[in-house]
Formats: structure tokens, sequence, C-alpha cells
């Protein structure tokens, strides 16, 4: 294993920043490569077959380019469609994001749970499978909010948002009568914890955002371990799509430490 090949960490845009800021946390040795596929955003509103095609096509590339030692799918869309077809694909560790609906079965004291994710998230029988094995006993309220994308990817970039835009995106999980005792909120999307303050004013300040984030560290930690790691440059970004939405992004990136950004 080269020290210096890095980890990937691969999303339809800024989302996965969540996952990065988490690896930074438990890794902070490791180099890292975000990728971010502004050109095919936003993914929840594709087919299972464009995504697919998509997510194996773009990352059987980026491997072979940037010859990581892991890749981290950090899109719920892309790993609840295409995580077992790229698995197939490339001969290296594959870590996706899914819904964290384990962890908030754990953690609901009224047992009534909402999950907010991209139309493509919520109606995958990957979820299914989850509410069946670890929620069974609760009471688990989807909702497509495809609409919070763009909003997260805004904030992300300095824009002042609409007021009122990230509630009327949730409105109708808010006004479900089934979620009257909602105390605990899935964010089954990469992108959606970028939206926590603004998603608190809507459901309150008690409410419990539960994310993957956290334990998608922990897995890669786990399949490094005793790993050597050696940053021979600086961690940068790659990006889809135009030259101008990469330097509108600059500084953020910078935040994440990705010191540049280039086009793939």
């Amino acid at each position: 294993m080269n020290p210096a090949a890095p980890i990937l960490i691969f999303d339809s845009g800024v989302g996965g920043l969540t996952i990065l800021a988490e690896v930074r946390k438990t890794l902070p040795q490791a180099p890292v490569i975000y990728a971010a596929d502004f050109a095919g955003l936003p993914y929840g509103t594709k087919s299972e077959a464009e995504v697919a095609a998509r997510v194996c096509g773009l990352l059987g590339r980026m491997a072979e380019r940037y010859q990581p030692r892991l890749v981290c799918i950090a899109c719920n869309t892309a790993s609840t469609i295409a995580l077992g077809m790229v698995r197939d694909v490339l001969a290296i560790p594959i870590v996706g994001t899914v819904p964290a609906i384990k962890p908030a079965a754990l953690a609901t004291q009224t047992g009534t749970i909402g999950l907010l994710g991209t139309g493509a998230t919520v109606r995958q029988p990957y979820v299914d499978r989850l509410e069946a094995e670890f929620a069974a006993d609760k009471r688990l309220i989807r909702h497509a909010s495809d609409a919070l994308v763009p909003l997260a990817e805004a904030k992300m970039r300095g824009e002042t948002l609409a007021q009122g835009a990230v509630a009327q995106a949730v409105a109708g999980l808010r006004d479900d009568p089934q979620a009257q005792n909602l105390d605990t909120l899935v964010l089954a999307c990469t992108h959606f914890p970028l939206l926590a303050k603004e998603l608190r004013e809507v459901f309150g300040q008690d409410i419990q955002l539960i994310d993957g984030a956290q334990g998608i560290a922990r897995r890669i930690a786990s399949l490094t371990h005793g790993q050597v790691f050696a940053r021979e440059q600086e961690d940068f970004a790659v990006a889809t799509g135009s030259a101008e939405s990469l330097s509108t992004l600059a500084p953020m990136l910078t935040r994440y430490g990705l010191m540049r950004a280039t086009q793939f």
C-alpha cells in the first residue's frame, strides 16, 4: 500500500463534506480527495438506472486515475442504488452511506421517527429492509425532500436562503397527523446536516437529528487500521461541471482543508 494513497470521498455535490469533517477528526493524518459530481446533481430525481450507470462509470475512472486505498460513497441515494455494483467493479474497500435508521430507533423516546431523504432514497427496497430490521416496532414516516439539496448547496456557497424555503420543503412531514409525537429525524441525505439550524427552527430545538457521518468515519478507520498514511501533497477536490461553479466554492472548500479544486 502506497502511504500516499488517498481516501476518495464521493458525492453528487457538497453534502459529502459532512462525512469528510468526521473523517478529519478520526483520521487527521489521512490524505483525502473529495469528488463532487456537480454535472450530475441532483441524483434524487434521477432514475435508478441513471444513477447506477453514472456512479459506476465515474468511480471506475476516478479509481484508475487517483489510485485510492478506499472509496466512500458519501451519498445515500448513490449508496442505496449502486453500492453493490460499485463493489463488484472495484477491487478496493467501498464504504457506503445509508439512512441511519438503527441509531434513530435506539434514540427515539416516543417511537415516532421521521426520515428525510431524496425521492430516490425514500423509495428504495434497501430502506424497507432497514426499517423491517431495526424499526419494525416504531412508526417511521418517510418524506421526500429533494428541494433541500439545492438549498444546502446554496447555503454552502454563502447565499441567503429565501425565508421559509426549508419549512416549505419539509411541510409534508411537519404537518403529517402521524408526526404529532415526532422526536427523532433521520437525515438520509448527506446534504441535510448542513441545514441542521434551519431544520431545528422548523421542528423545534429538542428534535434529535440523526445522520450516519460518525459511523461512516469509524468504519473507514476500521478498514484502514494499521495502514501507514503520508500526505505528500495538499488535499484537494475534483468535480465535474463548470469551472465557474468550482471557483465559487473555493473559500468553503478551504475551510474543509481542500486547498485546491480541479475539474474532472
